[in-house]
């Protein structure tokens, strides 16, 4: 990858630049049997919708706080890649006291009460197969498979992103972009990751192990993640036949 890249946004750019037809997410929910994987150039297609619709339709601001309140799932992904993209400060902090100083939140369906703490812009995803809307959107909540499609297929910020600017809060401690980037570059280095690694995760995005884990080091080594959700429902030979399956060549299933 480019050793000039400096934010998580500058390595989707890198990526993209050097083979966007490779996989780079491959997503697991063993809750409902749900398969999806993305390319680069299909996962930045969702980035700079989403970050078009951080920006324009939500007047979403450079170090604007994002509560964002949500699993490990490839739409996950997606919002910090665009957080990324827009210098908005993705938060996965999560209880009453981040959620309530955000200026903007984006919610699964399980935290919706907890969401509606924040007087801000609130975004509810159903986190169905397919990226499928709402029945109904919840009452005060924009849904984001209603709200995406129709936004652009490029993004350019209005300024350009700080590099050393808050970027990521995770575990009680606050990044930058740059930071971001140089602690993935060193656990991709520790894991051991290159272009060739697939990195198959199992671990939530509430630490920086997680995150790191299911995006961020395989994304500075130029591989991809198989990221599972719910695969405490598999025993040991379905998560084998799935190693086996997906050419999975590194598994992180605990921190560190």
């Amino acid at each position: 990858m480019n050793t000039t890249d400096r934010t998580p946004a500058d390595l989707l750019r890198s990526a993209l630049a050097a083979d966007a037809a490779r996989p780079l997410v491959t997503f697991y929910d063993d809750a409902t049997g749900e398969r999806v994987e993305l390319s680069v150039a299909t996962l930045a297609n969702w980035v700079a919708k989403t970050s078009n619709l951080l920006q324009d339709e939500l007047s979403a601001e450079p170090g604007d706080r994002l509560a964002l309140l949500l699993p490990a799932h490839w739409q996950t992904a997606v919002w910090l890649l665009a957080c990324s993209s827009t210098s908005v400060v993705a938060d996965l902090t999560g209880g009453p006291d981040a959620v309530s100083g955000a200026d903007l939140v984006v919610s699964g369906p399980d935290t919706l009460e907890e969401a509606r703490a924040c007087t801000g812009e609130r975004i509810a995803l159903g986190l169905r197969p397919l990226g499928a809307r709402f029945p109904q959107a919840p009452d005060g909540f924009r849904d984001y498979a209603v709200e995406v499609p129709g936004q652009g297929d490029r993004f350019t910020p209005y300024s350009p992103v700080d590099p050393d600017a808050p970027a990521l809060v995770v575990g009680g401690e606050e990044l930058t972009g740059a930071q971001v980037v140089e602690r993935a570059r060193a656990d991709a280095a520790a894991r051991g990751l290159g272009p060739d690694s697939r990195l198959l995760s199992v671990l939530p995005y509430d630490s920086w192990e997680g995150l790191s884990a299911g995006l961020f080091a395989p994304l500075a080594a130029g591989g991809s993640v198989v990221l599972c959700r719910h695969a405490e429902r598999l025993d040991a030979s379905a998560l084998e036949e799935r190693v086996r399956s997906e050419r999975v060549t590194h598994v992180a299933d605990q921190a560190g």
